[in-house]
């Protein structure tokens, strides 16, 4: 017995996979693609400034692999504790790149983890309080040579 598959349906699916690569791919969000993720993740609630600290080189030579980490000021007991630590950027494809869940039992709330920038922009580190609350910090990173580009074939 030869292949189940109908010549029909092999023309059929060789077209919907040239269909599809020739769809445009999204280079870089706008900084409104991220306010809209934040809102999002946060449902609309009000940011307050501090608690958190964003490690991050100012200058990148290569945003394949920029170095990131949050520390959020949290004693993680059980009646004061981060929930959450939520990361975004301003440029690449997906603006909402990160988000890690935490516990009173963590003992630290700190994230330290390694993303890819597509250009000079702007990082944005969110921590959720067990409390209901939000806050926030910002970064600046220069990207000398972007990643995240998709480049067509």
């Amino acid at each position: 017995m030869g292949d189940p598959r109908t010549r029909r349906e092999v023309v059929r699916g060789a077209v919907c996979i040239v269909a599809t690569s020739a769809l445009p791919l999204p280079l870089a969000a706008a900084p409104d693609d991220m306010q809209s993720a934040i809102v999002k993740a946060t449902n609309g609630a009000k940011l307050n400034a501090g608690r958190v600290r964003i490690e991050i080189p100012p200058l990148s030579e290569n945003g394949n692999t920029v170095p990131v980490t949050v520390t959020v000021e949290s004693p993680m007991a059980a009646a004061d504790h981060v929930k959450a630590i939520h990361i975004f950027n301003e440029r690449n494809p997906q603006p909402h790149v990160i988000t890690a869940r935490f516990g009173p039992r963590a003992g630290k709330a700190e994230l330290q983890t390694r993303i890819r920038l597509s250009d000079t922009q702007d990082i944005v580190a969110i921590a959720e309080m067990n409390d209901g609350t939000y806050w926030t910090a910002r970064a600046n990173v220069i990207v000398t040579l972007g990643a995240c580009l998709e480049e067509p074939i």
